[in-house]
C-alpha cells in the first residue's frame, strides 16, 4: 500500500489518499486543540496514543457487530481506513452532566443521567458546531431523515457497548463524540476516531478526568491520562 495525495489536515489527523481508491491513509498528529481551535498546543505521543487506542476501540466494536471504517494499524501513529465521505453531523451522547449540558441546561456537574441523551452538532468549525435538531439537518441536506435515525441508533449502541466496557476498566463514560460516513455502497458507518480526545474518561474511585479535559481546562498530565487509558485497554484487551 503507498501513501499518496494529502487530502485534509484537521485539528487532529491528516488523511491521505492510498494506492487503492477505496482505502485511505490516517496519520495521527500530537497537536492538541480545545473549543474549536481557539486553544492549541501539543501534547507528547498523542498521536501515537490516540491511534492505539482508537484502533482497540474500533476492533472491539466490530467484534460486538457494530461495522466501522477501520481496516488496521500500520505504524505506531498511522492506520489505514475504509474511505467514506463524512456526514457533517457531529452525534454526541451523554450518560454523565458536565460540560456544555450544565451551562444550557442547568444540570447539576457529575449528575448521572437517568438514561442517555443523544445531540447532534452541525459539523461547520466556521460556525463553532452549533447544536442542532432533525429539522436543521433536513433543511441544511445534511442528511436524510433515515440516515439521521441509523446515526442516532448506532450511537445509542456504541454507547451500551463502551459503557458497560469501559466499567470493567473502573472507568466511567460520561459522554462522547462520534462522527459517521457514507461508503461506496450507500452505508453509513461509524468513522473519525473514538480516543480521549473525543470522549470524556472518569476514574470510577477518584472521579479524576483521564481525557482532554485535562489540556482544556490546563489540568496537566494530559500525555498520563491517555497512557492511562491505554494501558488499561490492552489489560483487559
Amino acid at each position: 500500500m503507498q501513501k499518496g495525495q494529502m487530502l485534509y489536515e484537521g485539528k487532529a489527523k491528516k488523511i491521505f489518499r492510498t494506492d487503492d481508491e477505496n482505502i485511505y491513509w490516517v496519520v495521527y498528529k500530537d497537536d492538541a486543540t480545545a473549543f474549536n481551535g481557539a486553544k492549541k498546543g501539543q501534547v507528547a505521543n498523542k498521536g501515537l496514543l490516540n491511534n492505539k487506542i482508537s484502533s482497540l476501540f474500533f476492533k472491539m466494536l466490530k467484534k460486538e457487530g457494530i461495522d466501522n471504517h477501520f481496516i488496521e494499524n500500520i505504524s505506531e501513529n498511522e492506520q489505514l481506513i475504509k474511505k467514506v465521505e463524512i456526514i457533517n453531523v457531529e452525534v454526541v451522547v451523554r450518560n454523565v452532566a458536565t460540560g456544555s449540558l450544565v451551562k444550557r441546561l442547568g444540570f447539576t456537574e457529575g449528575e448521572e443521567l437517568s438514561e442517555p441523551i443523544v445531540e447532534f452538532y452541525y459539523k461547520n468549525d466556521a460556525l463553532n458546531d452549533p447544536f442542532i435538531n432533525e429539522d436543521h439537518i433536513k433543511i441544511l441536506k445534511l442528511a436524510d431523515p433515515g440516515q439521521v435515525q441509523q446515526m442516532r441508533e448506532q450511537g445509542l449502541r456504541v454507547n451500551t457497548v463502551l459503557k458497560r466496557f469501559m466499567e470493567q476498566l473502573g472507568i466511567i463514560l460520561v459522554d462522547f463524540k462520534l462522527e459517521f460516513g457514507v461508503d461506496s455502497e450507500g452505508k453509513v458507518l461509524l468513522a473519525d476516531e473514538i480516543s480521549p480526545d473525543t470522549c470524556r474518561f472518569w476514574d470510577i474511585k477518584t472521579q479524576e478526568k483521564l481525557d482532554k479535559d485535562r489540556f482544556r481546562q490546563d489540568l496537566g498530565g494530559v500525555e498520563e491520562a491517555y497512557q492511562e487509558i491505554l494501558k488499561r485497554l490492552e489489560a483487559k484487551i
